[in-house]
């Protein structure tokens, strides 16, 4: 942890240096990584003014704080540097966890896919005999690429289908 300090028309006591310590172990403790900062105190007329700049490994946190105390100064801007540094770290967990989620989705285990498969019906339409010319008609003006249907000559069930090749594929009972 490194800290600079920079004192305006003020001077830097023993006990505003250690209380700036203990805050910024703290700070780095919560991050848990080496933090660099720099503490800047002025005084102006009758006011006290905090400036805390931390340096982050994904961000930089700024807090400004003016009091008529010192110590009420630097407590208001430490809360306020330790409140958005608790919020960065929240985000980059969000960050961490959203790309591993996107990078490796989980399989449910075998028993919830059985649980989870189920049967869909997209449509029914009335079982006519008909020829295989005319399915073959009836497949090509659908988009479907499976048809089954009777056969108007020996009254069997038929399923006929698009094959890779761009032909159609006719499959019966024996």
């Amino acid at each position: 942890m490194t800290v600079t300090y920079t004192a305006r028309h003020t001077e830097l006591t023993p006990n505003v240096e250690k209380y700036c310590e203990r805050r910024m172990a703290s700070l780095e403790k919560l991050l848990g990584y080496p933090l660099e900062a720099h503490l800047i105190l002025s005084v102006e007329k009758y006011r006290n003014k905090v400036e805390i700049n931390v340096k982050t490994k994904g961000a930089t946190l700024n807090a400004v704080s003016e009091t008529q105390d010192v110590s009420s100064s630097l407590g208001a801007a430490f809360d306020n540097i330790e409140r958005r540094a608790k919020k960065e770290k929240d985000k980059l967990r969000e960050r961490k966890r959203r790309k591993t989620k996107e990078a490796a989705p989980t399989a449910p285990p075998e028993e919830d896919q059985e649980m989870q498969r189920r049967v869909i019906r997209s449509r029914r339409f009335a079982m006519k005999p008909m020829s295989v010319e005319e399915a073959t008609i009836l497949l090509e003006s659908s988009r479907d690429e499976v048809l089954v249907f009777r056969k108007s000559d020996t009254e069997t069930w038929a399923v006929l289908y698009w094959r890779k090749d761009g032909n159609f594929g006719l499959i019966e009972p024996k």
